[in-house]
C-alpha cells in the first residue's frame, strides 16, 4: 500500500471512531456540545464574534456513516468561525521598519504542519491590525489555490504577535478552550472533509479554486467525546510519523527502482568494453591482425578515391589508456579504422533547398536507437551546392553537443539521409572486419564520458576531430560477435524487470 493510501485509511479510521477504544464511562459529546454552545454565545454576546443565522438541524440525508455511542455529528460552524488573512497591496512589501511580520502562505501548509520557509514575504506591522494575528489552537488552510492544495490544514501550536497568514489563506477560531484542535486538524485532514472541500470549490481564473465558506460551515463532522479525543491524537501522533518515514523509504525504493535498471544496463555495457563479460577465445584471430586488414581496405579505398585521405592521428599515449584490456584487444583511436564525417544545414531561407526527395536529419533524431525517417526532406540542389554527404543505412550517428544524459547520444541509420552540422556519421569500412553493433554499445556506454573530456565548460561540446580521436578498445572480431550477443541477452531481462514483467 502506497504511504499517501495508508496515511488516508488511518485518518478516516480514525474519524469513524475505529482507531481506538471506546470508554462508556466518559463523559458524551453531547454534554461537551453545550459547554462549547454556551461559550460561543458568551462571544456573541461579548461582540468578539457575529451572530449568524443559525443552521438548519442536521437531517438524515446528511450523515454518512453510524458514530459509535458517545460521538456526536455537528456543524463546523458550531465549532468554529472563519476570518481570511491579511490582504495588502504588493508595494507595502517595499516598506520597511522596525518590526516586519512574516506572512504565511498556502505553500507553508503541508503535511498537517506549517513551516516558515526562506522565501517568506515580511510587511510592517503598521499595516497588520492586532486580531489577525495567528494564535494557538486556530487551525489555518489555503481557501484560493490549485486544486491539489484543496484541503491542507497545518495547527497553530504556539500565539504569535509576529506572523499572520495572507488573503489566500483561512483561519479556523475556535469557539471554546474545550474544542481540541490537534483533534480537529486530524478530522479535516480525513478524506471525507477533504473531498468535501474540493467538490465544492469555485473556479476562480485559470489554475485557482475559492473555497465555499458557507458550504463548509454546514458540513458536518463528527465529535467525540473529549478524552476519547485526547486519546486519538497521542495514537496518530504515534502512528504518522512511522507513515511518513515509511514513505520517505518508499520515494528511495521507488527512484532505486527507476534508476537500477540503467545502473545495470551501463554496469553490462562497462563490463563489456572491459573484456570481462564473455570468456576470451585463445583461438580467436588477435585484434591487432584484424586492425591490419582494416587499416589495408581503408587506403585502398583512400586510393580509389572512395573516401578522402586525411592527416594521420596522433599516436596513443599511455596516459589516454583508461583502463586495461585483455591481451588480445588492441587500442585504437577510431578514426583509423573507420571513415568519419558531418554534414550542415542548407539554407532555410532558400525554399529551392527544401520538400525534395533526399532524407535530411538533425541531432534531435538521435532520441532512438534507429533512424527510420528524416527530419525533412531536402532537394539534390542543397545536396550539390552545400556539398552534403549521403550516408548509407547502417551509419553511426553521435550528438556532438546538446544532447545532455536524459536525451539520445547515439543512433543508427536505416535510411539513406544527409545530416546537419551537429552530428557526426561513423562508417564502418567493412562491417565483415569491425562489428557495428560493438561499436554502437562502446558509444552507449563512454558518450557521456567522451564529452567530459571535451573542451567546453559546463556542458562541453564534442566535433567531428575529437570524435575522431576517441580511443576504443577493439577485441577479435569473433569475441565482438560473442559481446553484442550477450549484450543484446542481458539488456532484454532489464528490460524486463523495468516494465515489470
Amino acid at each position: 500500500m502506497k504511504a499517501e493510501t495508508l496515511k488516508k485509511a488511518i485518518l478516516q479510521y480514525a474519524m469513524q471512531g475505529k482507531l481506538v477504544e471506546q470508554d462508556p464511562k466518559e463523559e458524551p459529546a453531547s454534554i461537551l456540545l453545550e459547554r462549547i454552545k454556551a461559550e460561543k454565545e458568551q462571544l456573541i454576546k461579548g461582540g468578539k464574534i457575529k451572530k449568524e443565522k443559525p443552521l438548519p438541524p442536521i437531517s438524515e440525508d446528511e450523515i454518512p456513516y453510524e458514530l459509535p455511542q458517545g460521538w456526536e455529528w455537528v456543524r463546523i460552524a458550531d465549532l468554529y468561525s472563519f476570518k481570511t488573512g491579511l490582504s495588502y497591496k504588493k508595494e507595502l512589501l517595499d516598506i520597511k521598519s522596525n518590526r516586519m511580520i512574516r506572512v504565511l502562505r498556502g505553500g507553508n501548509i503541508n503535511n498537517l504542519k506549517y513551516t516558515f520557509k526562506a522565501d517568506d514575504i515580511f510587511i510592517s506591522d503598521e499595516f497588520v491590525k492586532e486580531e489577525l494575528y495567528l494564535n494557538k489552537n486556530y487551525l489555518i488552510t489555503p481557501s484560493v489555490t490549485s486544486l491539489e492544495h484543496i484541503g491542507k490544514f497545518a495547527y497553530i501550536d504556539k500565539d504569535y504577535n509576529d506572523t499572520v497568514v495572507g488573503g489566500f489563506v483561512m483561519m479556523f477560531l475556535p469557539h471554546s478552550v474545550n474544542i481540541l484542535s490537534q483533534f480537529f486538524l486530524y478530522i479535516f485532514s480525513s478524506p471525507y472533509v477533504r473531498e468535501f472541500m474540493r467538490d465544492t470549490t469555485n473556479k476562480s481564473g485559470q489554475a485557482f479554486y475559492n473555497i465555499s465558506k458557507e458550504k463548509l460551515k454546514a458540513l458536518c463532522v463528527p465529535v467525540p467525546p473529549l478524552k476519547e479525543q485526547q486519546r486519538i491524537v497521542e495514537k496518530l501522533e504515534q502512528i504518522l510519523p512511522l507513515v511518513e518515514e515509511y514513505g520517505k523509504n518508499e520515494e528511495k525504493l521507488s527512484k532505486l527502482n527507476s534508476t537500477l535498471p540503467d545502473k545495470i544496463k551501463q554496469s553490462i555495457l562497462q563490463h563489456a568494453v572491459q573484456g570481462k563479460l564473455v570468456p576470451q577465445n585463445p583461438s580467436d584471430e588477435p585484434a591487432l591482425i584484424l586492425l591490419e586488414r582494416i587499416k589495408a581496405e581503408k587506403e585502398q579505398l583512400i586510393k580509389d578515391g572512395k573516401i578522402k585521405k586525411e592527416k594521420p592521428l596522433p599516436p596513443i599515449t599511455e596516459d589516454e589508456i583508461p583502463f586495461q584490456i585483455p591481451n588480445s584487444w588492441e587500442w585504437v583511436r577510431i578514426g583509423t579504422i573507420t571513415d568519419v564525417g558531418t554534414g550542415t544545414t542548407p539554407q532555410t531561407s532558400n525554399y529551392e533547398y527544401y520538400n525534395g526527395n533526399v532524407n535530411w536529419i538533425s541531432s534531435s533524431s538521435t532520441g532512438n536507437d534507429y533512424i527510420t525517417e528524416p527530419a525533412k526532406l531536402i532537394s539534390q540542389k542543397a545536396v550539390d551546392e552545400c556539398n552534403l554527404r549521403i550516408y548509407n543505412p547502417d551509419t553511426l550517428i553521435i550528438a556532438l553537443y546538446g544532447q545532455g544524459k536524459t536525451r539520445g547520444q547515439i543512433t543508427q541509420l536505416k535510411i539513406l539521409s544527409c545530416i546537419n552540422q551537429a552530428c557526426a556519421a561513423i562508417c564502418i569500412i567493412n562491417k565483415e572486419l569491425l562489428n557495428l553493433s560493438y561499436i554502437k554499445y562502446f558509444y552507449k556506454k563512454q558518450y557521456n564520458d567522451i564529452r567530459s573530456l571535451a573542451a567546453g565548460g559546463a556542458q562541453p561540446n564534442l566535433n567531428v576531430q575529437k570524435i575522431k580521436n576517441t580511443l576504443i578498445p577493439i577485441p577479435p572480431l569473433a569475441e565482438q560477435q560473442r559481446i553484442v550477443t550477450k549484450v543484446e541477452e542481458l539488456l532484454a531481462i532489464v528490460d524486463k524487470l523495468k516494465k515489470g514483467s
